[in-house]
């Protein structure tokens, strides 16, 4: 199964998952031209894209949904909230409601659901395993406190894309008015580094070989911040694998996931 974080931060949120020939998208959060030049420069066609997941309606995560759905005819997956609160309604596109807390399978993936903490309409966090190979990713993006079922949902994965997006001490000296920081730092905001190392110590296992930090603040993180906050705990608790921190301006290089990948094969 192979990974292409196209971009993630405060101002736009895309990766795509492909096997063998199929690719699906999880998030629009980029104007067309722009998501489109991310693709081609890892290799990606976005016309060979069979669907678009959105994990909820903000428009760092859905701003480009319906151009997507117009230009590549793939069907949309999203929680029924989530449909119904899109700022930009998918009235021409093939929509598919996402259960929540639930399952269904969408090409040659398997789609995991979970309802996240967040103040959007009806958020998800989502596991995408690959029927063929068992391989699991997770993302979970704007999930403000994790829940015990989040936590419990985002067990054993191979591959975990997960929020990191202020650093604390940067949020409270930092240009927001207490008001926002209040809303970022509360339980239906974003996750902090401190609560991204927790969350990650807490779902690692020997079989973890990616951890991706995800929807970094430009204005209240640094990329170097959240891998050495996260890092030092991962360190502790025995991960030797990938840690990585995705970029708001360009994509990550793609990697490879797999359930027989042993955690030193990624250097």
């Amino acid at each position: 199964m192979r990974i292409a974080v196209l971009g993630s931060g405060s101002s736009g949120n895309a990766l795509a998952i492909t096997s063998a020939d199929s690719s699906i998208l999880v998030d629009a959060g980029f104007g067309f031209p722009t998501l489109s030049g991310r693709a081609d420069a890892v290799g990606l066609d976005l016309q060979g894209v069979t669907a678009l997941l959105l994990t909820h309606e903000h428009n760092d995560h859905a701003a480009g949904a319906a151009t997507v759905a117009k230009r590549t005819n793939c069907q949309v997956y999203a929680s029924p909230g989530t449909l119904a609160a899109l700022k930009t309604p998918l009235t021409k596109a093939r929509t598919v409601p996402l259960p929540v807390d639930g399952a269904m399978r969408v090409g040659p993936f398997d789609v995991a659901t979970c309802q996240t903490s967040h103040d959007a309409a009806q958020p998800l966090a989502l596991v995408i395993s690959e029927q063929q190979t068992g391989a699991s990713i997770g993302i979970a993006y704007d999930i403000g406190r994790p829940t015990a079922s989040l936590i419990s949902f985002l067990d054993k994965l191979s591959c975990l894309i997960l929020e990191a997006n202020h650093d604390d001490g940067l949020l409270r000296t930092g240009p927001y008015p207490p008001v926002l920081q209040d809303r970022i730092a509360g339980p239906r905001g974003h996750l902090s580094n401190r609560a991204a190392a927790d969350l990650a110590a807490d779902l690692y296992h020997p079989g973890l070989r990616t951890v991706v930090l995800a929807h970094l603040s430009d204005r209240c993180n640094r990329p170097d911040l959240a891998l050495a906050t996260v890092g030092e705990v991962l360190e502790r608790k025995g991960f030797r694998g990938r840690l990585l921190a995705a970029s708001q301006d360009e994509p990550l290089e793609c990697f490879e996931i797999g359930p027989t990948q042993y955690a030193l094969d990624v250097f």
